[in-house]
C-alpha cells in the first residue's frame, strides 16, 4: 500500500488546499450531521448540533495544536511557527480535551445535561476520526516500525505498520458499537462517553506502542499515558453510573434537562 499523489488537491486564488484538511473536514463534517440525527431522535433541536459545532470543533483544533505544541516546542522558533497549521503538527488528544472542556462550559451555559450531550457526540467523534486518519496515509505520516507484513505501507521503498489505517479501523468499529449501545441498551446517561474512553484508550494504547512519531514525557509516550487515564476513568464512572437509577430509556425524558430544545444561538 502506496501513496506517492500530490497532497495538494486543488488552488484557490494562489493557496493550496490539501487533501489532508478536505478529509478532516469531511469527518467533522459527517459527524456534525450525525450528531444532529441523533439529537432530533431525541426530540432535541436539531440545529443545535451546528450551534454546538461552530464552538467545539475550532477550539477543538487550537487544542490539538496547543496540546502538539507543548510537547514538540523545541521545534518552534517563533510565535507565527506556532500556529502554522499548514506545516503539521495536531495531536487528536488535545482536540478531544478542549472539545470536552468547551462542550462541558457550552452545556452549563445553557442548561443542558453534559453527560446526555457527550453521549450524542462520541459516535460521530469516533466516526470523524476514523477518516480523518486517512489524512496520515496522504501525508506518508504517522506510519508504524518497519514490517514484512503484506498490508504495510511503503514509504521510500520502506514498508512500515499502516497505524493510520490500523487507528481507522478501530475508531470506525467503536463508532459502531457506540451507535449499537445508544439503540439498544443504553439506560443511563454517560455510558456511551464511558465506552467511548475505554473503547479509544485501548485502541490508541496499542497503535501508539507502534508509532515512530509519538509525544514523548521522558521515556513514556504521552498518548498511551492518557489512554490508559481514559481507560481507568472510563470504567470507574461506567461502575458508578451503573448503580445509578435509569434515565435515558426513552428519549428526551431525563429529568436533569430542561432547555434540551433551545439555541446555542442566543450565546
Amino acid at each position: 500500500m502506496q501513496y506517492t499523489g500530490d497532497r495538494v488537491a486543488f488552488s484557490l486564488f494562489g493557496i493550496d488546499v490539501y487533501w489532508y484538511a478536505i478529509i478532516i473536514v469531511t469527518g467533522m463534517v459527517l459527524a456534525l450531521y450525525l450528531v444532529s440525527r441523533e439529537m432530533g431522535r431525541r426530540g432535541m433541536d436539531p440545529d443545535n448540533a451546528y450551534d454546538i459545532g461552530l464552538w467545539i470543533l475550532p477550539f477543538g483544533v487550537v487544542g490539538a495544536r496547543l496540546w502538539y505544541v507543548i510537547f514538540e516546542w523545541h521545534r518552534y522558533d517563533s510565535f507565527l511557527d506556532v500556529i502554522n497549521i499548514r506545516d503539521g503538527g495536531l495531536a487528536i488528544q488535545g482536540g478531544i480535551i478542549a472539545g470536552l472542556i468547551v462542550g462541558l462550559v457550552l452545556a452549563r451555559k445553557k442548561g443542558f445535561w453534559f453527560p446526555r450531550l457527550s453521549d450524542i457526540i462520541m459516535p460521530g467523534l469516533a466516526l470523524a476520526q476514523g477518516i480523518g486518519r486517512w489524512g496520515n496515509f496522504i501525508n506518508n505520516e504517522a506510519h508504524g516500525v518497519p514490517t514484512d507484513l503484506p498490508w504495510g505501507v511503503i514509504i521510500d521503498g520502506v514498508s512500515y505498520h499502516p497505524t493510520f489505517l490500523y487507528e481507522s479501523l478501530g475508531d470506525i468499529l467503536l463508532f459502531l458499537l457506540l451507535v449499537l449501545y445508544t439503540r439498544k441498551w443504553l439506560r443511563r446517561d454517560g455510558q456511551v462517553t464511558c465506552l467511548y474512553f475505554v473503547g479509544y484508550g485501548i485502541l490508541r494504547y496499542f497503535v501508539e506502542g507502534l508509532r515512530t512519531d509519538s509525544l514523548m514525557v521522558g521515556d513514556f509516550r504521552v498518548a498511551q499515558i492518557l489512554a490508559i487515564l481514559g481507560i481507568v476513568v472510563g470504567l470507574v464512572w461506567f461502575i458508578i453510573l451503573s448503580k445509578k437509577p435509569d434515565n435515558a430509556s426513552i428519549p428526551g425524558k431525563n429529568p436533569y434537562h430542561h432547555k434540551e430544545n433551545e439555541s446555542f444561538s442566543s450565546l
